[in-house]
């Protein structure tokens, strides 16, 4: 069976102006996620706006990535929801479609117990497909649910193709847990772009990689970080994790916003911020499909700020972007018109 360690991509699904999906991009993006290092791409995780794509568009998706990436890297299918037979439907497209591996997030607002999750969700897609790796995915600040470690080490004693977890609870004793009740061959993979260098240093969590949002722009350095700890080489991977904390701080983007009735916090959740940085920087990206729409003003300066920060003081971090897509970064982060239309007004 895989093991999973290294730097995955939680990859954007670029749109176009009529935010349909922009299949030229979606090849565009793959091409420079292997050049730089992606160990592997997630396709149609929330960072690939999930809830928003039909299953047509979700399956095509998939099948798009897995024809762009080949054998180079590893592709991996998100094909959980909230509906079990939907999952079963969408893993069994994707393992037509030649995908072994998939990730099913915890099913959302229905609100299964860990239990529940386990046994009518995880166990029958494990089950009916014994040859597809399964990472499960708790985030239960976006779900509300939570499949529980001693859950997972329960799927990992009875299915082998249940071996690693997308871990992204922010809570560290229960990452702690699953290490204690899953054993040493079993993947933690940090669903937090911020934790995962902590989580892979920490004796008792020892995390073998992550699935990264900020890998969309900075694939590279992600990949770099991983590999430095994984070899053993903790200051190298540090340096990296500071370089990219700038970075790491716009996944999810809070402002405080001024109405006539008074002020109001905004919260501009992924995948909105990284997908207005791409534009920015003059990748293929495109609108995000409604509900989610753009930042404020306010939120656009806090991306802006961020970025400028890792060019001045960090070059190398963005520069195969510039590379890759043959853009100006020092024009693209300094010239206003290219926040032109990213903001609400």
């Amino acid at each position: 069976m895989t093991t999973f360690s290294g730097c995955y991509t939680a990859l954007i699904t670029p749109m176009n102006c009529n935010r349909q999906v922009d299949y030229e991009g979606l090849q565009q993006i793959i091409e420079f996620q292997i050049k730089n290092g992606a160990k592997g791409i997630l396709a149609v995780g929330t960072t690939g706006e999930s809830p928003t794509l039909d299953w047509n568009e979700h399956s095509k998706v998939i099948e798009k990535t897995h024809e762009y990436a080949g054998k180079r890297c590893l592709t991996i299918a998100g094909t959980g929801s909230n509906s079990t037979q939907e999952t079963l439907d969408g893993t069994e497209h994707a393992y037509d479609a030649g995908v072994n591996t998939v990730l099913l997030v915890d099913p959302y607002y229905n609100g299964p117990s860990s239990l529940e999750i386990r046994k009518e969700y995880v166990e029958p897609i494990a089950r009916r497909f014994p040859e597809v790796q399964i990472i499960p995915y708790v985030i239960p600040g976006r779900t509300g649910t939570q499949l529980l470690p001693q859950d997972i080490a329960t799927l990992h004693a009875e299915f082998p193709n249940v071996r690693c977890v997308k871990e992204a609870t922010g809570d560290i004793k229960n990452m702690e847990l699953t290490r204690q009740l899953c054993g040493d061959d079993f993947d933690i993979l940090s669903g937090d772009d911020d934790k995962t260098y902590t989580m892979m240093i920490a004796p008792d969590i020892r995390a073998s990689g992550v699935i990264s949002v900020i890998s969309n722009v900075a694939p590279s350095a992600l990949a770099d970080m991983v590999h430095y700890v994984l070899d053993g080489n903790e200051e190298a991977a540090s340096v990296i994790a500071q370089a990219l904390q700038p970075l790491f701080n716009i996944v999810t983007v809070k402002t405080t916003e001024q109405t006539p009735y008074g002020p109001v916090a905004c919260k501009a959740r992924n995948p909105v911020a990284i997908k207005t940085l791409m534009n920015i920087l003059g990748m293929p990206a495109g609108p995000c499909r409604q509900p989610l729409g753009k930042m404020t003003r306010n939120g656009i300066e806090v991306v802006l700020a961020s970025a400028r920060k890792v060019y001045e003081a960090n070059p190398q971090v963005l520069q195969p972007v510039e590379d890759h897509f043959g853009v100006d970064l020092k024009d693209r982060l300094y010239n206003e018109k290219y926040i032109e239309g990213l903001y609400y007004a």
